[in-house]
């Protein structure tokens, strides 16, 4: 194919996309599965194999502590390693903190597969089991590995399917960008964000099955099932273009209808992109945020016992040790430190109607680990045991509107477990909250938005956190009608 025939054909593509994937999210059951969506990830909860066992940091097999610095890293010098570092962020109410936080500097695969069956796209989806799951099995993309996995660092079977994102055709490909990691917990992970479209028989290994969207979204609104890496690679999927009122004009109530039209990119926004593109730039020049390297054996507000690390408050998190059998897994057994949060954080999107319009309240946060200082996170992101010990002043912006919603203002309520591979039983309530009216919500970190300009920032790296783009996955769950 020529460059200029492969170049129509992409556009083309991109050009029908959201149409063929607001049909898909319509759909009910697979085409080409035998049995329903629910039964077969309950069949697939009891039979798989997950035994994990709580161990001392330095009883992990294939893990050492640094001896000068006492940072934990693997034998062979590959996949992570947990250091400390001290951050400071000139004007905010909590200036500066000390902490453990992971280095993770290769760039992991998160993938799905595509494909069409009887005019529905449906996407490949892996049953997979994480060590830090709180019910061991969830719902993940085709592919989920990092580069030290699909390598063959741990000498274990190779990736299955990972050779369709590693060379795909353009033409083929709905989704690739690099996105970060929890900013707070990871310093600059990123993982590349892939869906690929195939048009030939692939083999559906044991553990995996095509789901339509419709089906995927439905286990979104599901606890701890759909697990992480899943939703930020479904969170970037072009769900926003011109005719989807159309598409989605199934029945539905006002809010539904807002929501449809804020995908519509024709259907206008409070602020134009060109505008949230130049606020974004000033919140990063802004802010002034500096990480420097610490010894984790040094760090002054955390302490290690027997076993773990821990802070001297007793709140955030604990770095602990875990040794695992998964047989199922590329490699059956391992042994790892994880983190470990104390308490159920909350992330939540407040929501409202501007102009038969629906817009979010995204927050222009900055956080230590992040690549480029900023990034669009929810407009509520954080753990509220965490700021008990904290004054007043500290506590977020909009976190009590939240906390005191009324049933009928609450669209949308999910605890969604985090990366169950680095965070042991990390767990996140997931919220979107209708007010009636948008005025005093803006603020010189706050600004509205609307469904189809989170889309766009979507296609480019580094300008909506890991938070937000789960909140983005339940947003479009809510277009079901």
């Amino acid at each position: 194919m020529t460059a200029g025939w492969r170049s129509a054909a992409v556009a083309a593509g991109e050009r029908a996309a959201p149409a063929r994937l607001a049909r898909s999210a319509q759909a009910g059951r697979s085409a080409v599965a035998s049995e329903d969506a629910e039964q077969w990830f309950g069949e697939r909860s009891r039979t798989t194999e997950l035994h994990v066992q709580r161990v001392p940091l330095d009883a992990l097999t294939g893990w050492h502590a640094d001896p000068s610095t006492g940072d934990l890293h693997h034998d062979s010098g590959r996949f992570f390693s947990v250091r400390g570092i001290d951050v400071s962020v000139h004007g905010h109410e909590v200036s500066r903190w000390n902490q453990p936080i992971i280095h993770q500097p290769e760039v992991g695969v998160l993938g799905f597969l595509a494909r069409e069956f009887d005019g529905v796209t449906h996407l490949l989806v892996q049953a997979k089991v994480e060590p830090g799951n709180v019910n061991g099995v969830q719902l993940s993309p085709t592919v989920q590995a990092t580069r030290s996995n699909y390598t063959g660092v741990h000498r274990g079977r190779s990736v299955p399917y990972l050779g369709h994102f590693l060379d795909a055709r353009p033409e083929r490909v709905l989704v690739d960008v690099r996105h970060s990691e929890q900013g707070a917990w990871f310093y600059r992970k990123r993982n590349r964000n892939v869906v690929v479209e195939v048009v030939e028989d692939v083999e559906v290994l044991d553990g995996f099955r095509w789901f339509t969207l419709g089906e995927v979204h439905r286990m979104l609104a599901r606890d701890d099932v759909v697990n992480m890496d899943a939703r930020t690679v479904l969170a970037c999927l072009p769900f926003a273009g011109d005719g989807l009122t159309a598409d989605l004009a199934a029945a539905g109530d006002d809010f539904r209808s807002a929501l449809v039209r804020s995908c519509e990119p024709d259907a206008g926004s409070v602020n134009t992109t060109g505008e949230l593109l130049r606020w974004i730039s000033e919140c990063r020049t802004r802010t002034d945020l500096r990480t420097t390297d610490v010894p984790l054996a040094a760090l002054p507000d955390w302490h290690r016992s027997g076993d773990r690390i821990s802070h001297r408050s007793g709140a955030f998190f604990d770095v602990t040790g875990v040794r695992v059998r998964a047989p199922d897994r590329e490699v059956a057994s391992w042994s790892q430190p994880m983190i470990e949060p104390r308490g159920v954080g909350l992330t939540a999107f407040v929501v409202t109607r501007i102009g038969g319009v629906l817009h979010a309240l995204v927050h222009a946060r900055a956080e230590a680990g992040c690549a480029d200082v900023v990034e669009l996170a929810p407009t509520v992101q954080c753990t509220p045991e965490n700021y008990r010990h904290l004054p007043a002043r500290a506590r977020p912006r909009h976190l009590d509107l939240v906390l005191r919603a009324r049933p009928e203002q609450i669209r949308f309520s999910v605890v969604q477990s985090e990366e169950g591979g680095r965070f042991f039983h990390a767990r996140t309530r997931n919220v979107v909250v209708e007010v009636g009216s948008p005025d005093g919500a803006e603020s010189h970190e706050h600004r509205w938005v609307a469904v189809h300009q989170l889309v766009d920032l979507l296609r480019h790296s580094h300008y909506v956190n890991i938070q937000a783009r789960s909140l983005v996955a339940g947003l479009h769950t809510l277009l079901a009608p």
